[in-house]
């Protein structure tokens, strides 16, 4: 038996993942565990969490692998505070401090922690850990590979090719050959907007991709000043326009400012939306509105000219991608439509917390020169809890539950779905990423257009421009929406497509502006699922639900049936369905 540990901490989203005889056994992150979103501590419970569900010790690892140098990352840490120096003074000693405290000692802390012996940790740089979720995932025999995010090491982005066995004759192996590096940075950039338009840095860049429908990309051009792109696709940035390299407090500078002519959102302030038309009421919000469609624009230019790259250096039909940019279902969706790449497969956890999974699949199939067995076609990788295990937990709260078996409650909850009921989904093993993807979900009719204020404003109690997303059978989806439907992508919800004119009646709430960031079901990958969504289609002419994450904002999505029904209780969900278990309100 062979197994591997991938750890990724200490910047955002710590998580675990464990591959165990080809097989990723299980990966979770340590927010689901801590109940602290986007948690960047060690990731202590995961860990024993992975251990636990593959039946090993540390001791019985044959490697655990950290998804970056420490000593490179703290290298550019060095340059970048002395090069700020005095103005980043500040930032450059905090940051020093935890590398004292954190990170110069992660060996010790694995090996302590874990109980693995230190000679067999590795470290995996930062971007070979995020393209190897992507290819070691995916069905790709061969891919070129692109990653982009914020930073890693010093890389932001980069581009690469890669085999894998799933050709006969063919053995595993990734190489990066080109990067750019800190700070020219598209997802710097994007989270520097996002800063500006008020929302948290690694929590708001989605609601930035939201809000962009709202607007018209009229700052595109003053932001092509701020942010070049070049023919060969690499960018540079303008860094007169930033403060990200001296500032851990905020990511731009006054004259980005100046440049866009208005002073930064305040994040408390509400934006005023008409509930009749969904425009924006005021000046000040539709400029808001107008600043994230540009930032949306330039960052699709900024994708697809890299994608680009990536396909002259490699000509594949296959692209594998990942890092935090790639959870940006427009820009993704752009690849497909406007490059010559014919394939994309992108992991349902592109980020850091996807890159634990990516060091362990590194570790194993390269540094081990392991073959290759799992293909990641579902993103079921987390805890499950029995039957059993909600019985008891509902008994420890108070709560009485009727019961219904497999044949009863698809047709039991599509009912009450048809009735308008807002029911919370909590089935299986959790999702592993950020995306709700039918097991952690919270679930509603998607026709009445009203539905998406009521689930934003009493059940997630969350900003109204929020979108929801469709979840559809797969042999429905081309009913909903145009394009690559049945693309990988849009197994994990990465890809945000138009809906089809006539379509737009079926998806109402679910619909953003003519589009959907659509999940696909498809045949074998969860039966109780894909009942559900024919039982629905009895009532709506369509095997389609609104799906969005089970949590309240500001939370992590659900993990245990304690976290369950804590929210269900603190919100305006009507049901609650855990395994066989049915609560409702009234």
């Amino acid at each position: 038996m062979t197994t591997v540990l991938g750890i990724s901490c200490h910047f955002h989203d710590a998580a675990a993942a464990i591959v165990r005889d080809g097989e990723v056994v299980a990966a979770v992150e340590e927010e689901r565990f801590s109940r602290r979103k986007h948690d960047a501590s060690f990731p202590a419970a995961a860990i024993r969490h992975c251990l636990d569900a593959a039946g090993v010790s540390g001791a019985d690892l044959d490697l655990a692998v950290f998804y970056e140098r420490p000593l490179a990352k703290l290298s550019r840490t060095v340059a970048t505070g002395l090069a700020s120096w005095p103005r980043g003074r500040g930032v450059f000693r905090r940051s020093l401090a935890s590398w004292a405290d954190e990170r110069i000692w992660i060996r010790s802390t694995i090996a302590g922690t874990v109980g693995v012996p230190p000679g067999r940790i590795l470290f995996c740089d930062h971007h070979v850990a995020h393209a190897a979720s992507a290819v070691f995932a995916s069905p790709f025999s061969d891919a070129a590979t692109l990653t982009v995010d914020g930073a890693g090491e010093w890389a932001t982005a980069t581009i690469g090719r890669a085999s894998t066995d799933l050709a006969p004759g063919v053995r595993n192996s990734l190489e990066l050959d080109a990067a750019l590096e800190f700070p020219d940075s598209l997802g710097l950039f994007y989270s520097a907007l996002t800063q500006y338009l008020g929302f948290e840095v690694n929590e708001g860049e989605f609601k930035v991709m939201g809000l962009a429908a709202y607007g018209r990309p009229r700052f595109r051009e003053e932001l092509a000043k701020v942010c070049r792109i070049a023919e060969d696709g690499s960018l540079s940035l303008d860094m007169r326009y930033f403060e990200f390299h001296h500032s851990d407090r905020r990511g731009f500078s006054d004259r980005l400012i100046s440049l866009l002519g208005r002073e930064p959102r305040d994040p408390a302030r509400q934006m005023d939306i008409d509930a009749a038309t969904g425009r924006m009421n005021t000046p000040t919000d539709r400029h808001y509105a107008d600043v994230a469609a540009s930032v949306q624009q330039l960052c699709e230019d900024a994708v697809v000219a890299m994608a680009d790259a990536a396909h002259r250096a490699h000509p594949s039909p296959n692209l594998a991608m990942a890092g935090g940019v790639a959870l940006n279902g427009l820009a993704n969706a752009a690849v497909l439509a406007r490059t010559p790449f014919e394939n994309l497969y992108i992991p349902p956890a592109p980020g850091d917390s996807g890159a634990a999974l990516g060091a362990a699949l590194h570790g194993y199939h390269v540094v081990l020169g392991q073959p290759r067995k799992y293909i990641g076609r579902d993103a079921y990788l987390g805890p499950g809890y029995s039957d059993a295990d909600i019985a008891t937990t509902l008994a420890g709260w108070g709560i009485a539950a009727d019961e219904a078996d497999d044949d009863r409650l698809p047709d039991l909850v599509a009912g009450e779905i048809a009735e308008g009921r807002v029911v919370g989904w909590y089935q299986g093993r959790s999702e592993w990423g950020p995306r709700a993807l039918g097991h952690r979900s919270i679930l509603a009719d998607p026709r009445p257009a009203g539905m998406k204020a009521r689930i934003n404003e009493k059940v997630k109690f969350r900003e109204q421009f929020r979108p929801f997303a469709p979840m559809a059978a797969a042999r429905a989806a081309d009913r909903l929406c145009a394009g690559p439907v049945l693309h990988d992508p849009a197994r994990f919800m990465l890809l945000v497509l138009p809906v089809l004119p006539e379509a737009e009646a079926d998806l109402g709430a679910a619909s953003h502006f003519g589009t959907a960031r659509l999940q696909t079901v498809h045949p074998g990958q969860d039966p109780l699922l894909e009942r559900l969504l024919d039982a629905v289609e009895v009532h709506s002419g369509q095997p389609v639900l609104l799906n969005t994450s089970f949590n309240l904002k500001g939370e992590p999505m659900v993990e245990s049936p304690a976290n369950a029904i804590s929210t269900f209780l603190r919100s305006g969900l009507d049901t609650l369905v855990m395994g066989h278990h049915v609560v409702k309100k009234s």
